[in-house]
């Protein structure tokens, strides 16, 4: 369910409908507000005007990101060129209630969100998700297959509990010690659950090949400085036949790191896969 306040964006001409962008407090199935955002995207009207005609990209942002972050609206900005986009701030994060499980429970996030792209009149819904978000849309289309019709991991992890990089112990300690929820609460302005999973959720190389046949691509840097390249090649080696790696020269890590035409590149990728 959502309750949400629809307001003009732009008229477009020709008798044709006036474009409208919403946002709303969605409900998932264990009763969490998840803040999203949906833009109809140029995409939609600047063609057929209508909705159906053209994919929704839903936004999975990473670990202490929101939907009013400058990179998520920037993300939005360029896929809006290649159909709708719904964007949301995952549990714990932003406006959305509740506490950040770390890829856990946020599947339900991402398929209310997903849900509700839907219920926006597009026929075909594209996950993207970048860093946590990666694992996310990995986990929700083994999960639930039905919700999605392509999907793009950008610098996601392969497994969990990961410590081989700085960045990710940091992250660790940002998680697991009550100091650290305390920074994440107050320096990231991330609500942090405070359980360890139990039980602990099905891996992101896990749920890859649970995906098929619908279409996966795999975006990772080679100069992540969070997870190595072996993590976006174990989850190509899983998908097999039906997953597709780019391996990005220079590139660091999610959000901040994909450029514009990485973007646009996902872009096209996606509504010419969600066929």
């Amino acid at each position: 369910m959502a309750r949400s306040t629809d307001r003009p964006h732009s008229e477009t001409g020709g008798g044709r409908p006036v474009r409208m962008s919403s946002r709303a407090f969605l409900r998932t199935s264990d009763g969490v507000a998840i803040d999203a955002v949906y833009e109809p995207g140029a995409a939609v009207y600047d063609t057929s005007g209508t909705p159906s005609a053209h994919p929704a990209f839903v936004v999975a942002h990473g670990f202490t990101g929101s939907v009013d972050r400058p990179h998520v609206r920037r993300i939005a900005a360029v896929l809006a060129r290649y159909g709708g986009v719904v964007t949301f701030s995952f549990r714990g994060h932003g406006m959305s209630g509740g506490h950040s499980t770390v890829g856990d429970r946020e599947v339900l996030d991402l398929a209310v969100a997903a849900a509700w792209a839907r219920s926006r009149g597009h026929e075909r819904v594209v996950t993207v998700g970048f860093s946590m978000g990666g694992s996310v849309v990995l986990r929700h289309a083994a999960l639930h297959p039905r919700q999605t019709d392509a999907v793009v991991a950008v610098s996601s992890p392969a497994r969990w509990y990961y410590r081989g990089t700085a960045p990710m112990r940091r992250l660790h300690w940002l998680v697991t010690r009550p100091e650290g929820r305390i920074v994440g609460r107050y320096g990231f302005r991330t609500r942090i659950h405070r359980r360890d999973w139990n039980p602990v959720p099905l891996s992101p190389v896990e749920a890859v090949p649970r995906i098929a046949p619908t279409p996966l691509l795999v975006v990772h840097g080679d100069a992540d400085g969070y997870f190595p390249v072996d993590h976006p090649r174990m989850l190509a080696a899983a998908a097999g036949d039906q997953g597709e790696l780019w391996l990005e020269p220079g590139m660091g890590h999610a959000e901040n790191a994909a450029s514009d035409e990485l973007l646009a590149r996902i872009g096209e990728w996606g509504a010419g896969r969600a066929g």
